[in-house]
């Protein structure tokens, strides 16, 4: 499958970022790594190719500029880093090539939390939730004002964190699952573990983005 590799520019921060378009995009899904990552997370771009193979778009983008990311507080502001997703939320909305496709966010670890923030402060534009061994605890009261179906996936030997998103899952008031991803830990470096994480996120965004919106 063909597909067209943009470079973005995100504003107004200049978030440098890399926006990948299939052919017969039914969806845009938009990426928040987590602590100490970047757009160059090499799980989230195994996890991002897959995605395009099953017809959606991408976009991996840093959440910081270099000098914020110097901060490491920066890194755990989760008001902050979904004030920087919704800002990707409004650029791909403006490209003509995603213009229209419905959003999904993907979020892995603290990236879960701004996904979540995110998704309850733009209920009408974000489509669908995923986190990858995500803190989605962190996301605190915004969780029961999360309107996008959300699924919550957790390796089966991520003790401590299956409990925050078991709390979490009870919290959200939206459409919601819980998948644990048996023996793997919370990086899912397991064999097969990440490949079952990126066949579980195409199917929840193929089910709940549908074609234009």
């Amino acid at each position: 499958m063909t597909a067209a590799e943009l470079q973005a520019c995100i504003p107004p921060h200049g978030l440098d970022g890399a926006l990948t378009v299939p052919e017969g995009a039914q969806g845009v899904v938009v990426f928040a790594h987590g602590s100490g990552s970047s757009r160059f997370s090499a799980r989230n771009l195994q996890v991002a190719r897959a995605l395009n193979g099953r017809r959606l778009a991408t976009l991996l983008f840093d959440l910081l500029t270099e000098p914020e990311a110097q901060d490491r507080r920066n890194v755990f502001d989760i008001p902050l880093l979904a004030a920087r997703l919704t800002d990707a939320i409004a650029f791909v909305g403006a490209q003509a090539p995603t213009a229209g496709l419905p959003i999904g966010l993907f979020g892995a670890s603290t990236g879960a939390a701004a996904a979540l923030v995110a998704a309850a402060a733009k209920p009408d534009e974000v489509a669908a939730v995923v986190s990858r061994g995500g803190r989605p605890d962190l996301a605190g009261a915004a969780l029961a004002e999360v309107r996008a179906p959300t699924l919550l996936i957790v390796g089966g030997a991520d003790h401590g964190v299956i409990e925050l998103n078991q709390d979490a899952l009870e919290a959200l008031r939206c459409e919601k699952r819980l998948q644990i991803v048996p023996g793997a830990t919370h990086l899912f470096q397991e064999r097969g573990a990440l490949e079952r994480v990126a066949d579980l996120a195409a199917g929840w965004f193929e089910a709940h983005l549908r074609g234009p919106a």
